[in-house]
């Protein structure tokens, strides 16, 4: 199993022989990654505790993935 040092190394050196293709991907990959290190708002967490709290106090009030996808279907008629 290759290390840090050698990933780092590896992936460099195919970075640099790389076509546009392959660069844009790896562009994308980055971006992704750079975005999923954003915090929550204040206001995003306290709208996400407030759900925490509502679905420990009466667990069965929400409903099943397959009632959510029927009324769907059904409303979109699909």
């Amino acid at each position: 199993m290759e290390n840090t040092i050698d990933l780092k190394k590896r992936i460099h050196e195919f970075i640099d022989h790389a076509d546009e293709r392959i660069l844009r991907i790896i562009n994308a990959i980055i971006t992704t990654e750079e975005n999923t290190d954003e915090e929550l708002t204040p206001e995003h967490k306290i709208i996400l505790d407030k759900r925490i709290e509502d679905h420990k106090e009466n667990p069965t009030s929400g409903k099943s993935w397959d009632d959510v996808k029927n009324s769907l279907k059904n409303k979109y008629e699909l």
